[in-house]
């Protein structure tokens, strides 16, 4: 998994690197705004791609002393950092599209702009699918933020091409600022949801609550569990994490609860995937149930 994630995460440094040095060619020889900022785009999505490397290698580094529980949070910081760029890039292309908002003068050569925004189009197309399918298999958020990235970069160099076609048909040189304020917005939009994502991530938010109900109802439904309860679910990078409380009859031989947790540990991960798991057995009716509610308010107290 490590070596796929990291080829694939390669994959998106190279595309983008070729991406933005060629936009960026174009953009200054032509002096088309839109294509600068779309080569402001691909910048980002250089830099996302290098964040995203690094964080899948870090990731991917065991549990030590200083980080008990792994370095999959690399990977969520990696996102947040991610979406700060994107927003930050948008602003800077509004910025600039408002100074050249009234150079309304027909830009020469687009042609040649034409041609790339259409080359970045088909390779950000199979570059980003590479990269969901990949981050769908292995549970990467950072290789699904690099892909959703370039996604959304699909459409704003669609966005492009289009507008650079209409200003080579028609000869508006206004189009140039309206095109790179309308990319700026798609890619606000996107960086927002990134960073909204990101957050959730770090802020330990739980799992889905359907999530959460389906690995009740497996718990549920194991013979010796009598009932559970205080069950808690967060996410680190790829690795998801839970404990909860699970009930059996008091007069059940040790040996045969480990057995049992064990049992539902590694049923937990082959229906959800890569998942730590902690469970505290407890005889039945040893303490009032708690829910997430109550046991936090519990703590509260004291």
């Amino acid at each position: 998994m490590r070596d796929i994630k990291t080829r694939t995460a390669a994959l998106s440094i190279i595309s983008n690197s070729l991406l933005t040095m060629l936009k960026l060619l174009v953009g200054i020889k032509v002096g088309a705004v839109s294509l600068i900022s779309e080569a402001l785009h691909s910048g980002l999505d250089l830099g996302a791609a290098l964040i995203a490397f690094w964080a899948v290698k870090t990731a991917e580094k065991p549990p030590d002393t200083a980080h008990d529980y792994g370095h999959g949070k690399f990977e969520n910081l990696s996102a947040l950092v991610e979406a700060l760029l994107i927003v930050g890039a948008a602003v800077a292309i509004v910025g600039e599209a408002v100074d050249k908002f009234n150079d309304r003068a027909p830009l020469p050569g687009m042609e040649y702009g034409i041609l790339v925004m259409l080359m970045a189009v088909v390779v950000n197309t199979l570059v980003y699918r590479r990269l969901l399918k990949v981050a769908k298999l292995t549970e990467s958020q950072a290789l699904e933020a690099d892909g959703l990235h370039l996604k959304a970069d699909v459409w704003t160099s669609a966005g492009v091409l289009l507008g650079l076609t209409l200003m080579a048909v028609t000869d508006w040189g206004w189009l140039d600022a309206v095109i790179a304020i309308m990319v700026a917005g798609m890619i606000f939009k996107a960086g927002g949801q990134m960073a909204y994502e990101a957050v959730l991530e770090l802020t330990d938010a739980s799992l889905p609550e359907e999530t959460e109900k389906k690995i009740g109802r497996l718990i549920a439904a194991c013979p010796e569990v009598k009932g559970y309860h205080c069950l808690r679910t967060r996410r680190s990078g790829s690795y998801k994490l839970l404990d909860v409380h699970v009930q059996f009859d008091g007069n059940m031989h040790l040996a045969r609860v480990h057995a049992v947790c064990d049992e539902l540990e590694e049923e937990i991960r082959a229906a959800f995937g890569t998942f730590d798991v902690v469970i505290h057995p407890e005889p039945l009716k040893y303490h009032p149930e708690e829910t997430k509610v109550s046991f936090y308010e519990h703590a509260h107290r004291i």
